[in-house]
């Protein structure tokens, strides 16, 4: 009846489109209301406080500081014109340089949404311009956008690893290399599908004419690089600060803002008070939405682990089938669908309780169920009806949902077959933090 209550109130409510912590809130506590529950109301409001009140969840407030400083700083507008200088000329250029930069901004940023807001506004005209439909370029922008929680440093593996600490100590370090490789490899499923996607459009309506990019001089190439060096160097710093021992990864975050800071005011020259003034608002209230829905989510969190509801369901589900094949594709199923209506902190909390404890039953790596998770995830911001960069790629292509969420199918079907390949070779996500030897 508990369980009933719990999940049947939360999804009711999602569907009735109300916001994500409401819910989680309003189901948990109308549980708590039937009288059930081994703790009371008053409990409520110290568990909100103390699931926030981590120092390793400090790292979530700076890092999208520091991905709103780089987005106004002016540093998307060079790392798109150093790719540009490198693909550009290419046929298929342009595609080349939406996932390219994609790929250098989820590495400073460590958000989607942010991702595509930063780029999209300079990108998708230029796919347009270079023959691609609106829906198509919203949605491999939108698509390749997603790769900011897989690239490190990722907020989403941060809120992973503190979730999943409760059952089994998870390292954040090791989160954060095991996502290098199956971030590039959705990049790289990204340009095959544009790829694919631009063929099918000129075997039916024939050849597209397109004035191509000048290829650019060794001379430009240096220009760009130099321009864009202050940029890429973020990641370096950040990562090569966790893995040489000279900062934690919430160390590490307060290192990029104050390096975006820098950059932004005495290097690039873009940053103004002024600015800094909206910079500090917008990344408040980003912030203070992720909080709230962390500290709701741990509430409904606490009452699945503590009433044992997870631990019916996963027993429930061991129960279907031994074989790990059949339960790994049950697993990723669940996750796609829960991807596709609720945010990835809240999937955390719901679902880690309920699905560590099967991973482990069946001998899987924390860190390999932690990126293809992630991934799952990641291919919700870009799947209606509620993906967050598909409302903000639809905003900047001028397109409806209904005609970027066509557009986005080839990018789903192709991070789709990433997604099986990451989960059924573990390989692929423990290669390098392996060869690096980190743990």
């Amino acid at each position: 009846m508990m369980a009933f209550i719990l999940f049947g109130l939360f999804f009711l409510l999602v569907m009735l489109r109300m916001p994500i912590a409401i819910a989680l809130a309003v189901s948990s506590i109308a549980v708590l209301f039937t009288g059930s529950g081994v703790f009371g109301l008053e409990l409520v409001a110290d568990i909100m406080y103390t699931s926030v009140a981590k120092f390793t969840l400090l790292a979530i407030p700076f890092f999208i500081l520091a991905g709103v400083i780089m987005e106004q700083a002016g540093i998307s507008k060079r790392l798109i014109d150093f790719a540009q200088s490198l693909v550009g000329h290419r046929k298929s250029g342009i595609v080349f340089v939406t996932v390219l930069t994609a790929i250098f901004f989820a590495a400073i940023s460590g958000s989607g949404p942010a991702t595509v807001a930063a780029i999209g506004g300079i990108l998708v005209p230029a796919m347009v311009k270079s023959g691609y439909k609106k829906e198509t370029a919203g949605g491999l922008v939108a698509s390749s956008g997603a790769i900011g929680i897989i690239i490190p440093p990722s907020i989403a593996f941060i809120v992973f690893a503190v979730v999943a600490g409760d059952q089994i100590p998870v390292s954040i370090g090791r989160l954060f290399m095991a996502g290098v490789v199956p971030g590039l490899l959705l990049g790289l499923g990204f340009i095959l599908a544009a790829m694919y996607v631009r063929w099918k459009q000129e075997k039916k309506e024939g050849p597209i004419e397109v004035v191509m990019t000048k290829k650019a001089t060794g001379e430009e190439r240096l220009k760009a690089f130099t321009g864009a060096i202050w940029g890429l160097l973020i990641p370096v710093i950040i990562l090569g600060g966790i893995y040489g021992g000279f900062f934690t990864p919430t160390e590490a975050a307060v290192v990029a803002v104050f390096y975006g800071l820098f950059v932004g005011f005495f290097i690039y020259r873009e940053l103004t008070l002024k600015k800094l003034y909206d910079i500090l608002i917008a990344s408040s209230i980003q912030t203070a939405v992720v909080m709230f829905i962390v500290s709701a989510a741990s509430v409904y969190a606490y009452i699945i682990t503590t009433e044992q509801i997870a631990r019916q369901i996963s027993d429930a589900m061991l129960s279907i089938s031994d074989n790990p094949i059949i339960i790994l594709l049950l697993v990723n199923i669940i996750l796609l669908i829960a991807g596709m209506f609720i945010d990835a902190i809240s999937a955390y909390y719901i679902f880690i309780p309920i699905l560590l404890p099967i991973m482990l039953a069946f001998n899987v790596d924390p860190t390999v169920f932690g990126v293809f998770m992630t991934v799952n995830l990641a291919i919700g911001l870009f799947t209606p009806p509620v993906g967050l960069n598909l409302f903000v790629a639809a905003g900047i292509s001028k397109t409806s949902i209904g005609q970027i969420s066509k557009g986005v199918l080839p990018f789903v079907v192709s991070s789709i077959i990433i997604l099986l390949l990451i989960t059924y070779i573990p390989q692929i996500s423990t290669f390098l933090p392996d060869l690096l030897n980190i743990k």
